[in-house]
């Protein structure tokens, strides 16, 4: 069974803001599997807890306008943008970083960014 396009954007904005939450809280444990050593520096954590509050705004401010398709799809692609972003700059970044986290972000940020524009598609046509 298929989940509606408003079930499925739900689980995609509550997602980040769980994912963004744990960056905040534990940046330095829930960031070491994609930055390797690097994460345990004062420096690293102060950027992963900034990513970590955007993705839990985003995704909050998804989960609110949720009631309003074009509004809510809106903020879908926002979020898809970002994700966007953290899948190239990771990329970029792939050799200095450890193997499997580099490539498991580059996969969790680039399906975030397609499901969340398929979602916002569809949440647009009604």
């Amino acid at each position: 069974m298929a989940l509606s396009p408003l079930a499925s954007a739900r689980i995609l904005a509550g997602g980040r803001v769980l994912i963004g939450v744990a960056l905040v809280v534990l940046p330095e444990q829930s960031s070491r599997p994609w930055l390797g050593d690097v994460s345990a520096t004062a420096g690293a954590q102060v950027a992963v807890r900034a990513l970590g509050i955007r993705d839990v705004l985003l995704g909050a401010i998804t989960l609110h306008t949720l009631s309003h398709p074009q509004v809510g799809a809106r903020w879908l692609q926002a979020c898809a943008v970002a994700d966007t972003v953290d899948a190239v700059a990771t990329y970029a970044a792939r050799d200095e970083l450890p193997t499997a986290g580099a490539w498991g972000t580059i996969a969790m940020a680039t399906v975030g960014a397609v499901d969340g524009l398929l979602v916002a598609a569809k949440l647009q046509r009604g």
